[in-house]
């Protein structure tokens, strides 16, 4: 839920967080998916870009945060309390990745509702959902209601109502992967100590890649990870929740699938046991990131230097490892590997340790405003900027021919007066990037602060 105020927390790690979700929008925003820059695209299959470091950087940000956030719980003692609202946290980060594809909750081009008011629709249910968001449960109960009433006054007069289809909900997702991650960690953190934690992460790789290999796939004469459909996680996906429920642009598997989240919870894991190592550490105030000088150094704390070395030489072993590993396990992203989870989470480290270094030893902080923006609110940004997109490719306009075209290739277009379409998509993404920027400083400059 909102915070009026911030409370301490590690700057270099709302400023990875940032960065993070910003490469997420960016990458998911082109002006056109059919001319996109290399390193801005997925790897097909096996191999890794650094849009592929993303996601597990992400669940690596989660897990950092899971020791700073409850070790005080900890030492007051683990209560039922405490277990409620983990499991109310993550049930709600999963409820958010559905809505977000629900949405206004009936077909947009298929229901009879003028244009306008569908339009309007979308805007006052995703402005319920924020209400809701900011701890403002009645305005976002009378928004949704209001919304929810205009659709049946127009379903009563007898226009035709495309409701949202549930037998294709796609089930697994992002926010959904992250809810499931944060409380499966969770849990292991309030219960395990580090040197249990870590065998349960190797344990679960070793495990992984064994069953990824060795256990045969029904119906496949050969089962093997080089095959999007004849590999045991894609044939768990289409089995438990069925095609309907998997996305649809794989067809066969989903990359946030069932069996594919164990090695993700070691991605999670990996952040805890850095964030345990952080957490000795003093950190600063998120709000002095905007009033401290480029050239003041904070008190360095103690053991800080150590602490960034520490997070250096652990992310150089894990990504050697995780190279080495993928000689026989290839890096992928959508079957997550447990070479990729090495591969990433010493990526994560080495970033982190750059942030930490460079932020809360040394005190370079101006050059970090964007991304603190960004960060401390990295849900709503993840959450809206994605309902937007979607709406932007609804809504139809006339273009240059005549012809209809949605408001995100509307917009595009004009980029293309300027650019060749290669750079138009990209400037089109970095474009949609700061106008979020301007959004997320209005919402930081009211020190409001959207948490879950």
């Amino acid at each position: 839920m909102a915070a009026e105020s911030t409370p301490q927390r590690l700057i270099s790690l709302d400023v990875f967080r940032g960065m993070t979700i910003a490469g997420m929008v960016l990458v998911n925003n082109p002006g056109t998916w059919s001319a996109i820059y290399g390193p801005l695209k997925h790897a097909e299959w096996h191999g890794i870009t650094p849009t592929d470091y993303i996601f597990p950087f992400f669940l690596f940000i989660v897990g950092v945060a899971i020791p700073i956030a409850l070790s005080k719980r900890i030492e007051a003692g683990v209560t039922t309390t405490v277990y409620f609202k983990i499991i109310t946290r993550a049930a709600m980060i999963f409820v958010i990745g559905l809505l977000m594809s629900m949405i206004p909750f009936f077909g947009f081009a298929d229901t009879g509702i003028p244009a306008v008011i569908k339009v309007l629709l979308v805007l006052s249910f995703s402005a319920a959902l924020f209400f809701y968001l900011t701890d403002k449960p009645t305005v976002a109960a009378i928004t949704a209601g209001v919304s929810a009433l205009t659709i049946l006054i127009f379903l009563f007069a007898g226009t035709n109502i495309a409701w949202y289809n549930f037998a294709t909900m796609r089930i697994p997702g992002v926010l959904q992967r992250i809810a499931v991650c944060y409380l499966i960690v969770s849990i292991i953190y309030l219960n395990t100590n580090w040197k249990q934690q870590t065998l349960i992460g190797v344990g679960l790789l070793l495990g992984y890649w064994l069953i990824m290999t060795v256990v045969p796939v029904p119906g496949c004469e050969i089962t093997t990870i080089d095959d999007k459909a004849c590999n045991l996680a894609a044939w768990l996906d289409r089995t438990i929740l069925t095609e309907a429920h998997i996305w649809r642009s794989a067809k066969v598997f989903d990359p946030e699938g069932i069996l594919s989240t164990i090695p993700a919870l070691v991605t999670t894991i990996s952040g805890v046991l850095t964030g345990t190592w952080l957490r000795s550490v003093p950190p600063a105030s998120a709000g002095e990131v905007l009033s401290a000088s480029s050239k003041q150094t904070p008190p360095a704390a103690a053991g800080g230097t150590d602490k960034a070395l520490g997070l250096f030489f652990a992310g150089t072993v894990l990504l050697a490892a995780g190279w080495t590993w993928s000689l026989v396990f290839p890096l992928n992203k959508s079957l997550w590997t447990s070479s990729y989870v090495l591969y990433t989470s010493g990526l994560a480290l080495l970033t982190l340790g750059f942030c930490y270094y460079l932020i809360d030893l040394k005190g370079y902080k101006r050059w970090a405003k964007p991304f603190v923006i960004f960060g401390v609110n990295a849900l709503a940004l993840f959450v809206f900027s994605g309902i937007l997109a979607r709406l932007m490719g609804m809504i139809k306009l006339a273009g240059p021919d005549g012809k209809e075209v949605t408001l995100q290739q509307w917009i595009f277009n004009l980029y293309l007066f300027a650019f060749s379409p290669i750079n138009a998509s990209l400037a089109y993404a970095v474009s949609y990037i700061l106008f979020w920027l301007f959004l997320m400083w209005l919402l930081y400059r009211r020190r409001i602060f959207i948490k879950v």
